[in-house]
């Protein structure tokens, strides 16, 4: 029961943040809206077993990929503030403030990459999944991987439409969530 209160509670928490996007399917947004339930869902199925037997091969890949999630978070935050410029204004899509960048980052982790933040919340779904590996849990990471590609997918339909050409020939020098691999 209180699994089921806190995936309520979480859920509104996700449909405030999300509302914008929610109304736009075609926006970036709407789908990362259901990666961040499937997340959800999967660290509420999982949590009674966040600490269990800590030295299980499952376990250790856990904490490894929980982790490595937090790299490209930071990175990509960092650097969308800092060299992205986000602006206010720019009103081309339901976005957060930080996303509204005016300027194409390309540089540190986005030199390799192009969504280091949904690189992070791929590494955090699996890495959720790791700590009991089970049926409904890989339902929900399979989920939240496939929500997470339609986001980055819608994403870079916005950026193209933001950023022209220059946005263009950045997809095809870089990789959408791993460097060197995918």
């Amino acid at each position: 029961m209180l699994q089921l209160s806190l995936f309520i509670i979480g859920s509104a928490i996700l449909v405030y943040i999300s509302r914008a996007s929610l109304h736009d399917p075609r926006s970036h947004g709407f789908y990362r809206f259901f990666a961040w339930e499937f997340i959800l869902g999967l660290i509420l199925l999982n949590v009674e077993c966040w600490f269990c037997d800590l030295f299980a091969w499952h376990q250790i890949i856990s904490w490894v990929l929980l982790v490595l999630s937090i790299i490209p978070l930071v990175l990509g935050i960092q650097l969308l503030r800092e060299i992205g410029k986000p602006d206010a204004t720019r009103n081309d899509a339901p976005m957060l403030g930080f996303e509204k960048t005016t300027a194409l980052v390309t540089t540190g982790i986005y030199k390799y990459i192009r969504h280091p933040l949904y690189s992070s919340l791929l590494l955090l779904a699996w890495g959720v999944f790791f700590k009991a590996p089970s049926m409904p849990g890989i339902l929900l990471a399979l989920a939240a991987t496939l929500c997470l590609a339609a986001t980055a997918k819608a994403e870079e339909a916005e950026n193209i439409h933001y950023f022209g050409a220059a946005y263009q020939t950045y997809i095809k020098r870089t990789k959408m969530f791993f460097p060197f691999l995918f």
